[in-house]
């Protein structure tokens, strides 16, 4: 048994203080590589999304929090939790998240780059997308609703609320190896992912007057 799957029913107990309810667990493909993707709200996401998926998922995690306390620095690294440097290119994050995905393994990203100041849906972060459209594999959607409630990210602890979890269909861009390629779809692809995390999600779609920079950029 790893670490990960030592760790998976504890995220589950604590996942039932807020009362979960899952949706399309049919939708994750039950092997093959993909990309994980769902709306941040709460610190309680990941901890909600990798006890309820049928799969294990590498998630992108920003790197401070590697730092933050002999915990973290010892347990992140056994839930295949990924540092990642946000509001930046990070080469290093796209290649160790290419390689994994050429192993057939599952990578999670949170594509808003950090957690809801407001429980809304925030544009997705084109550095992301760009990373997407260049691995050409599945894009599963997870809508996260009611985590906001549960743990807004000025709280210090957790209230009780319900969240509601939605995997959605499967999304298939294709694989983009040339940047002009991923150039030319790049906008389409960001409004698809948008609408349907939106939906998945129950929230409105961002405005977007001027898509912020990337932090994953391919």
């Amino acid at each position: 048994m790893t670490w990960y799957e030592f760790f998976r029913p504890v995220a589950k107990g604590i996942s039932v203080v807020v009362r979960p309810k899952i949706e399309g667990r049919e939708n994750i493909p039950r092997q093959g590589p993909f990309f994980l993707i769902a709306n941040h709200q709460s610190v309680l996401d990941p901890i909600l999304i990798q006890a309820n998926c049928s799969r294990i998922v590498h998630s992108f995690t920003k790197s401070t929090q590697f730092s933050s306390g002999a915990v973290a620095r010892w347990l992140l690294p056994r839930i295949n939790a990924i540092p990642t440097r946000r509001y930046r290119v990070d080469p290093q994050v796209v290649r160790t998240a290419l390689r994994l995905l050429e192993e057939g393994e599952a990578v999670c990203i949170y594509p808003e780059g950090e957690r809801s100041w407001d429980g809304l849906l925030q544009p997705l972060r084109r550095g992301t997308v760009r990373l997407i459209l260049k691995a050409g594999v599945a894009v599963v959607p997870c809508g996260v609703s009611g985590s906001f409630q549960a743990w807004p990210r000025w709280s210090r602890r957790p209230r009780r609320n319900p969240v509601h979890l939605r995997f959605g269909t499967p999304i298939h861009f294709g694989r983009h190896d040339i940047r002009a390629e991923r150039e030319a779809v790049l906008d389409d692809a960001m409004e698809r992912l948008e609408m349907v995390l939106a939906d998945l999600s129950g929230q409105p779609s961002p405005h977007r007057t001027k898509p912020p920079s990337g932090d994953a950029g391919a």
